[in-house]
């Protein structure tokens, strides 16, 4: 397999489990995540930078102001997709997510098209005909515009773009965005210091490890994809980039869906456990009034034992004044 390939394909699996991480900051401000992934990316990349010592394309860079400007505009498109996506993971909205990137690879084939000039060849068009009839009927399925699909499709393949452009490498080119990105990010972490249950440093260990952990985990498939950006076409890249909303979309079908319906239900038979006594009330309140008034007791619902779960009652006689069950208690 070529290695553009596996390097793409390992970044989109990758990006497909990132919900079940993500999942564990649900709490945590999808802002304050995003600072941290700025911050620990940042950290992790210094230090393979330490490892390699590998410093001196830094200076030449930063003197370039065409190479700064596009690196700019980068590190602005994907701190815009990562807070997006954030935000739509932590607010229950994982499949509008993985739709976005399905969108997102037409975006690339598209780009690569009209700007790099790009020709895809026969069975391509037919595996992106087929793709772009499951996205528009995926969107259908929606019933509403999907902007976070929209935002996060825009802002990745023009991404895609710029760093399969860039004169710098996966690891310069990471290192570079997230210098740029550092400075608002320590800013907005030492406001935050600390503020709240969720705020860095956390009462509790797990969610500090969970926040440190962003770092590497955002870090090492951007290495991947850059990597592999700079190897492949712009449509053999958004090829491969199905796979990671497949994986997205199957989480967020048969695991977040599944685990919302349980709370839902949850949620439901605790409303119906807390209006349990009310009803219950109105029944004795019902069955007293018609016994004053000298009707028959109403059995389909009380006496005759037909509601789900009462045993049928084995009296004959009215019901009793303010009696439940249908029986005196005398």
């Amino acid at each position: 397999m070529p290695p553009g390939i596996l390097y793409a394909a390992s970044a989109y699996v990758l990006w497909g489990l990132f919900p079940l991480y993500f999942s564990h900051l649900a709490a945590v401000a999808a802002p304050e995540v995003l600072v941290h992934r700025i911050v620990w990316s940042l950290v992790f990349v210094l230090g393979l930078l330490a490892w390699r010592r590998h410093w001196g394309w830094l200076a030449p860079a930063l003197r370039q102001p065409k190479v700064l400007g596009a690196f700019v505009v980068s590190a602005l498109l994907l701190s815009c997709n990562w807070l997006t996506y954030i935000w739509a993971v932590n607010n229950g909205h994982v499949i509008d997510a993985s739709l976005g990137y399905f969108i997102t690879p037409l975006v690339n084939v598209l780009l690569g098209y009209t700007v790099l000039h790009e020709r895809p060849r026969r069975l391509q068009w037919a595996a992106l005909t087929l793709a772009t009839a499951g996205v528009v009927w995926l969107t259908a399925q929606t019933g509403q515009l999907p902007w976070i699909a929209l935002v996060l499709a825009a802002s990745f393949g023009t991404y895609g773009l710029l760093r399969k452009i860039a004169p710098l490498g996966a690891l310069e080119g990471l290192t570079l965005e997230t210098l740029l990105l550092a400075p608002p990010a320590f800013v907005a972490l030492a406001l935050w210091w600390g503020r709240g249950p969720t705020s860095f440093p956390a009462p509790d260990l797990a969610t500090n490890l969970w926040l440190i952990g962003v770092g590497p985990l955002t870090a090492v498939p951007l290495l991947l994809f850059a990597a592999g950006a700079r190897r492949i076409s712009m449509t053999t890249l958004g090829l491969l980039q199905y796979i990671g909303p497949s994986i997205q979309f199957a989480l967020g079908v048969w695991l977040f869906k599944r685990a919302l319906r349980r709370r839902a239900t949850g949620r439901l038979r605790a409303d119906l456990d807390g209006a349990a006594p009310v009803q219950r009330r109105r029944l004795v309140q019902r069955a007293a009034g018609r016994a004053r008034r000298g009707l028959k007791p109403l059995r389909s619902r009380v006496t005759s034992g037909r509601r789900p779960g009462r045993p049928a009652c084995p009296a004959r006689s009215p019901c009793a004044p303010g009696s439940w069950c249908g029986r005196s208690r005398a």
